[in-house]
């Protein structure tokens, strides 16, 4: 609803002695009226680049399009006081009410299916991205997502490691105070991948990574946790997102060998010492995903390509 009043906002350009005018006179019934596609256009950006906007579900697209409709037409024949509408202010009520549709229906499918923005929250990923980052999310890049299916089509590419991803938290505790947010980590593993930890350097499948993007603010190195847990009982409790619980903090810098299960990735913050990731809640499925970080649009002296 806040989405269709602030898409409808340009309609208090025109006030309403400007209404009572254009009645007065006597504008040519066929006489065209263009004044919408500036302000879809400004709409729809704003509305993209506003990172508040919850992302639209597919049922919410109708519903905020016929809002958007509604609030147009209302709008305008408020500010109208003339007893006598004219055709052209008709016509004017009409385009109105279009811009307002349309430019909430568009922004809304560009958030669900192209683009949206994000705002970086904390320090997890230093120093590819410092807090307070606005930056938008490719959504398609992975596919384009069936609504309530959970399935992709269309994908123009997998997943790679080292990729910036954002997704939403796995988690169905709704009690969790992750639940439901999304979150912004480097992809490490893909599925098949063993991972493991060895005072901070990580290993994927045996070999050591070269990680030019890792910041440590934290010089002491956490001992190994005790071997509490034979390997497929680690392997079963930290897909339950519960090792952490079990082995303690020490997993930050020794952590694993673990093998990440199929549709899943494991995901860490370029921040090491202060991220919140795979190694304490378990892997992030594939259904999860929302796109790639792409690019760094605010503030402007950080503008960049996301690598």
């Amino acid at each position: 609803m806040v989405m269709a009043l602030f898409a409808v906002l340009p309609l208090g350009v025109r006030n309403a002695s400007e209404a009572g005018a254009e009645v007065s006179k006597g504008h040519d019934a066929g006489a065209p009226v263009s004044h919408g596609l500036r302000w879809k256009l400004v709409v729809t950006t704003l509305l993209v680049s506003y990172k508040e906007w919850p992302t639209p579900s597919a049922g919410s697209l109708v519903l905020i399009a016929l809002g958007g409709f509604a609030a147009g037409v209302g709008s305008r024949a408020v500010r109208s006081r003339a007893r006598d509408i004219s055709v052209a202010v008709l016509r004017d009520n009409l385009e109105w009410a279009d811009t307002g549709f349309s430019a909430i229906l568009l922004a809304a499918a560009i958030m669900y299916f192209l683009v949206q923005a994000f705002k970086i929250p904390s320090g997890s990923m230093r120093n590819t991205l410092l807090e307070g980052d606005h930056l938008f999310v490719n959504k398609l890049v992975y596919g384009v997502r069936i609504p309530y299916t959970g399935r992709r089509v269309l994908r123009f590419r997998a997943v790679k490691r080292g990729d910036v991803v954002v997704f939403r938290f796995p988690t169905t505790d709704t009690a969790s105070p992750h639940y439901g947010k999304d979150f912004i980590k480097r992809a490490i593993g893909l599925p098949g991948d063993t991972i493991e930890v060895r005072d901070k350097k990580v290993f994927v499948n045996g070999a050591p990574t070269e990680e030019t993007y890792t910041h440590f603010e934290d010089e002491e190195v956490f001992p190994g946790p005790e071997p509490s847990l034979s390997g497929a009982d680690r392997q079963a409790v930290w897909e339950r997102g519960d090792l952490a619980r079990e082995e303690g903090e020490n997993v930050r810098d020794n952590f694993g060998p673990v093998t990440v299960p199929a549709g899943h990735y494991f995901c860490m913050g370029d921040n090491r010492d202060r991220s919140y990731d795979s190694r304490f809640w378990g892997p992030m499925p594939d259904t999860h995903l929302k796109g790639r970080a792409w690019f760094v649009y605010w503030p402007l002296s950080r503008r960049k390509i996301i690598r």
